[in-house]
């Protein structure tokens, strides 16, 4: 694809309005092209009148907000955003989280890697990168995630799980994202394993993956072994599908 010219950054929300009041800024400065796109899921703490303060005060233009009635998941979260991002004519979409844990700095390199590749992947497991301020069982729960993921799956990433991504519109469109079902960890294998299936080119780049600012994080348990029995769902749905993967 040619470099994007209307790209897109969505930061899905919950409670994250000290965070959210000097990201977005940041995200913003990096490029002038950029616009953010935040839904946030009703979130008590009002993190949704502080994007309104944001858009209102300061980027009239730039800044779009959805309110869901309620906590509704990561995964549709982003369905909503890439839909919603599509139907706008942005030509890249950038999934980033609100807590600081990935750095606006490293847009600029994912939006450079677009001219040439049809999805993007922000690693912290390719040479280069890594993470701050992790246990021991966090690091080994993450790194074999991944490991795991590409072994049953059979798609080469080093970060399977990470959720700091950019994606052009045309692939989003191929992939059918009504079809997708998973939530936190599962919905970036999910997602990444669909587009490689479908033949799409990508590149991992590293970052450094750091803990939140504040706040509470939302990973879970639950969400982690959801992942477990998914991975082999979307390998059996791919196969049942009959689809063949074709290279671009």
């Amino acid at each position: 694809m040619q470099y994007p010219l209307k790209p897109l950054v969505i930061i899905p929300t919950y409670n994250e309005r000290v965070n959210i009041s000097h990201l977005i800024p940041e995200v913003l400065h990096t490029d002038e092209r950029l616009h953010v796109l935040v839904v946030d899921d009703n979130s008590p703490d009002h993190t949704g009148d502080a994007v309104l303060e944001l858009k209102e005060n300061n980027f009239p233009d730039r800044i779009d907000l959805h309110t869901r009635p309620a906590k509704l998941g990561l995964g549709s979260a982003y369905v909503y955003g890439f839909k919603w991002g599509i139907d706008g004519g942005y030509d890249f979409v950038i999934q980033m989280d609100a807590d600081w844990s990935h750095n606006p700095a490293d847009i600029k390199t994912m939006l450079k890697f677009a001219c040439d590749f049809d999805f993007v992947v922000a690693s912290r497991y390719v040479k280069g990168g890594g993470t701050l301020n992790w246990g021991l069982g966090r690091k080994f729960l993450s790194k074999f995630a991944s490991v795991y993921s590409r072994f049953i799956l059979g798609s080469n990433f080093s970060d399977f799980t990470g959720g700091f991504n950019g994606w052009s519109s045309e692939l989003l469109r191929a992939v059918k994202l009504d079809s997708l079902r998973s939530d936190g960890y599962s919905f970036q294998i999910e997602l990444k394993y669909l587009a490689d299936r479908h033949g799409y080119k990508h590149i991992e780049f590293p970052i450094t993956f750091t803990e939140r600012r504040a706040g509470t994080s939302k990973m879970s348990s639950a969400i982690a072994l959801e992942a477990v029995w998914r991975i082999w769902k979307f390998r059996l749905d791919w196969h049942k599908s009959g689809s063949q993967r074709q290279p671009r």
